[in-house]
């Protein structure tokens, strides 16, 4: 049997804020398998943001175990944890993080030129990527010519060029009108449906929430719900 893609077990982190100690994941217990589309939700520091960087190997947990398609990754050097961030991981956040002094084009193939891809081939991932995006006339483009739908979608090739396992996308829409929306969600549940990349998303939209296929609550660092369309 093919193992999950995540398998969190008991899985805490608590921050230092001055004096005060913050849990931000009390114990969560989550599995994810490959292909699978999933929405989180819950108020402002429910935990969302924390189970998605841990979930993405980019901060550590206390307490509990984590696998990523059966391998334990706690113990693994951070060269390794590093390695798999790059290969197999992609990230989209609500900030589009992209750098002011490259084109659409060279902001997509930064990952690329990281991993030591060649440059030809790069360029065509990156276009290629861009393409899907449905940006192939806006390659040339610097961000700040570009609009928030425009940039977030660049920031989503970014994240998908290299062929990502799973896209970890936190509040991918939070500073998007309504219409730009609805055509990232639409773009994110394509790549999905189409490449069978796993999805996992936080959201503070209902309406998003409530198209996933799975939709995980959080409160207070606990889950709190776990629905499946079809039951379960």
């Amino acid at each position: 049997m093919t193992p999950p893609l995540f398998e969190a077990r008991g899985l805490g982190k608590t921050y230092r804020l001055g004096e005060a100690r913050i849990e931000a994941l009390a114990g969560v217990d989550v599995t994810i398998e490959a292909g699978a589309l999933v929405a989180l939700a819950g108020p402002s520091g429910s935990g969302k943001s924390t189970l998605l960087n841990l979930l993405g190997l980019l901060d550590e947990p206390d307490t509990g175990t984590l696998k990523f398609s059966g391998r334990e990754v706690q113990a693994l050097p951070e060269s390794e944890k590093t390695l798999l961030r790059r290969r197999l991981l992609g990230f989209v956040f609500q900030s589009f993080h992209l750098l002011p002094v490259l084109s659409a084009r060279e902001n997509v193939e930064y990952p690329l030129v990281i991993a030591g891809v060649g440059r030809n081939e790069r360029r065509q991932r990156a276009t290629e990527a861009l393409a899907a995006v449905g940006l192939a006339d806006r390659l040339d483009h610097p961000p700040d010519r570009l609009s928030g739908g425009e940039r977030q979608r660049v920031a989503i090739a970014r994240a998908v060029v290299h062929g990502p396992a799973a896209l970890l996308a936190d509040e991918p829409t939070g500073n998007l009108d309504s219409k730009t929306t609805a055509a990232i969600v639409d773009l994110l549940f394509r790549l999905n449906q189409e490449r069978g990349t796993t999805l996992l998303f936080a959201t503070h939209d209902p309406a998003l929430f409530a198209r996933a296929p799975r939709r995980i609550r959080l409160a207070d660092g606990r889950i709190v719900a776990d629905e499946r369309d079809g039951g379960g």
